[in-house]
């Protein structure tokens, strides 16, 4: 029989305690996608009540993506500092107080500043809840329990689609106002449900702290279990010039270009979706529920990709994810003056395939970076990828205005078969192997 103490904590069974882990930080990505697509569906209603030109337009819609830039750097560099469980609640605290702030907001200053903190907020989220994840799971399920947190975002995003339209039909001229404030009520929730949860043993070791890392272990773990089971050890501190020296600029280049590629065009078309499909001859019922198939398409996508990522490994998914979805955006500029139908089917393409992308978003940066900056990383791939896809998001009205909805496709397409070269040349490979092999150059 074999002991306890000769088992990697990387190689047991899934037990309650990441049960529940998962259903606290995939609270965190439902709550985000929620929020980050919760201002498509009330944009236009809100624009007439404020009086919002296009410039201000895009500006909101871009404002929550602005902060993650900054909470992205600020989350990283925060959840390195004072670990992972004391960040874990600094965003649902921003979603509840700055939800509600929306709720009152009578400017578009006032609102885009209310946004601006909420993205700091979700900057904040990304590096804590998933390397507080990762560093407790298995081996076999860090992959597609990491790709599961992307089918929360899209579930969120999905969620925020109904709920918007059905507080928006039934609901007065105000009614955007409560549509803003009902993610509050699921930060709420995230509180409570993650009150109790134990800091990272990973990160104690890094620190030092090798006593309560031994507690926490053997409190999740059984008492049978202790330090011997961690595979990977503390180590001397690396910043990130170090990891540079070392060789790693090249997964730095790879991971910030693959997530930039592709969060830009999804979250271009969830900021301003009704007036994207009303630019490809969508209108009225076709608008509205097409909005919400192309979001189900988008989580049924990456529950494909979910169940693909350890069957055909990390760099294939990758590969096809952005190769597939970039020609279905082609297909979407060169037929943008089709029939409805023709529309959805490259449409609903583009959001099935893009899923393989998207749920390694998450996998990547917390499997080829080491503990000591891996979530500086998330936190660097969050920020700059949402610079870039804020950048994005403000261009898609005046885009639509000036270029038209033919040459706004291919411009995504472009951004798209970006992301496939870059992936074709830099992508590795971190399927079946421990969290410190894949974080090694040395293979």
């Amino acid at each position: 029989m074999t002991k306890r103490n000769d088992i990697s904590i990387e190689d047991v069974p899934l037990n309650r305690f990441h049960q529940l882990l998962s259903v606290r930080s995939g609270g965190g990505w439902l709550i985000d996608g929620y929020i980050l697509s919760i201002i498509g569906v009330v944009l236009m209603p809100l624009s007439i009540e404020l009086e919002l030109d296009e410039f201000w337009q895009g500006l909101i819609a871009a404002s929550a993506l602005f902060g993650i830039f900054i909470g992205g750097f600020l989350g990283g560099w925060l959840t390195g500092l004072l670990g992972r469980q004391k960040v874990y609640f600094i965003g649902p605290i921003i979603f509840i107080l700055c939800s509600l702030g929306q709720f009152l907001a009578e400017t578009g200053l006032s609102l885009f500043i209310f946004r601006f903190l909420i993205g700091i907020g979700v900057g904040c989220e990304y590096p804590a809840a998933s390397t507080l994840l990762v560093e407790f799971l298995p081996e076999k399920h860090r992959g597609p329990r990491l790709a599961a947190l992307t089918i929360l975002w899209f579930a969120g995003a999905a969620l925020a689609y109904i709920m918007g339209n059905v507080i928006l039909s039934r609901g007065g001229s105000a009614a955007w106002r409560l549509v803003l404030a009902s993610p509050a009520f699921i930060g709420v929730l995230l509180v409570v449900v993650r009150l109790g949860t134990p800091e990272s043993p990973r990160w104690l070791v890094s620190k030092g702290r090798l006593a309560d890392a031994e507690r926490i272990i053997k409190k999740v773990y059984g008492s049978n279990f202790s330090l011997r089971n961690l595979p990977e050890q503390a180590a001397e501190a690396q910043g990130l010039s170090t990891l540079l020296r070392a060789g790693y600029g090249p997964r730095i280049v790879f991971f910030v270009m693959f997530w930039m590629c592709s969060v830009i065009p999804v979250l271009a078309v969830y900021a301003f979706a009704p007036k994207v499909l009303q630019a490809l001859n969508l209108t009225g019922y076709w608008a509205a529920y097409g909005s919400i198939a192309i979001t189900i398409l988008f989580v049924i996508g990456c529950g494909i990709a979910t169940r693909l990522i350890n069957v055909i490994g990390r760099r294939p998914l990758v590969i096809h994810s952005f190769l597939w979805s970039g020609i279905a955006l082609l297909g979407l500029g060169a037929f943008s003056d089709g029939g409805e139908w023709l529309v959805l089917v490259f449409f609903s393409a583009y959001s099935t395939f893009i899923g393989g992308a998207q749920v390694l978003q998450l996998v990547y940066p917390n499997e080829i970076f080491p503990t000591e900056i891996r979530a500086a990383a998330v936190g660097i791939g969050a920020s700059l990828s949402r610079i870039g896809a804020a950048i994005g998001t403000y261009l898609v009205p005046i885009s639509l205005q000036t270029i038209g909805i033919r040459n706004t496709m291919y411009t995504a397409a472009s951004i798209t078969i970006l992301g496939f070269l870059v992936s074709l040349a830099l992508a590795p490979e971190t399927c079946n192997m421990s969290l410190e092999k894949a974080a090694s150059l040395k293979r």
